[in-house]
């Protein structure tokens, strides 16, 4: 999360390349800039009042990493299961910790964090969704090694990768496929995480039509379900999305 200025999101043509990677729609290189800006403002641990500078000695972040609650996997050993550099990894654990002292966040401190970027409207469900996302192991807390691998697969995964996160992300059940009352619950929770006030003002019925424009590119058999499979077939063959992942390229 770059600490720029927390400006206010104000264009609902914006919605899908600002918030969800996979159904966005950039135009032009001042776009993606905006969009990778904003991308980045919803990570605590990339704000530049948390990006020190690196020491050369390990010994300052072993000692470091001794005086949490909760310890992480060594930063070599973070390197070989990610795909960050021992350097990317130390300044995007600095971040966590000036985030979260303890080594863990609860799915309360999370939101609380989320909601200060997005001022203007209720992100608290959005939220919950995402920390089921990155908490993996569903202990109830995102360890600095879950955020770190969840960051790795959404910044540096291949493209199955990459679709496989989101789709988990929607699948909000876990049971494999994505219905539209998941798809539903998802899209209002970007709209309510966008406010009301927005320019043109969104109408009330705009998550549900987002919805079926969704599931009439997605399902292709019709059968009221988006599988992993279809999934995955649809955004690769859709040239927005393509763009949008890339966006994501070589952001930190």
């Amino acid at each position: 999360m770059k600490s720029k200025n927390r400006e206010s999101l104000t264009d609902s043509r914006e919605l899908d390349g600002s918030y969800d990677p996979l159904t966005g729609n950039p135009s032009n290189s001042q776009s993606k800039k905006s969009i990778k800006q904003r991308f980045l403002k919803l990570l605590p641990c990339c704000t530049p009042s948390a990006a020190p500078s690196i020491s050369q000695n390990s010994v300052e972040d072993d000692f470091e990493l001794s005086t949490v609650c909760h310890r992480p996997e060594s930063m070599d050993k973070l390197q070989e299961q990610t795909k960050f550099t021992k350097k990317e990894l130390q300044v995007l654990y600095r971040g966590f910790k000036n985030e979260c002292p303890s080594g863990v966040v609860n799915e309360e401190n999370f939101q609380n964090i989320y909601s200060q970027f997005f001022p203007q409207g209720d992100s608290s469900t959005y939220a919950h969704f995402l920390f089921e996302a990155f908490d993996t192991d569903k202990n109830g807390s995102v360890s600095f090694e879950d955020f770190v691998f969840g960051l790795s697969i959404i910044l540096r995964g291949t493209i199955n990768d990459r679709l496989n996160w989101a789709f988990n992300l929607y699948d909000l059940n876990k049971d494999g496929c994505i219905t539209k009352d998941e798809m539903l619950d998802i899209m209002k929770s970007i709209y309510d995480m966008m406010g009301k006030y927005t320019y043109p003002t969104m109408q009330d019925d705009a998550p549900r039509e987002h919805v079926e424009s969704f599931f009439q590119k997605m399902d292709r058999n019709k059968d009221g379900v988006v599988t992993i499979e279809e999934f995955i077939e649809s955004c690769k063959k859709d040239e927005n999305i393509m763009q949008s992942m890339q966006l994501f390229d070589n952001v930190i």
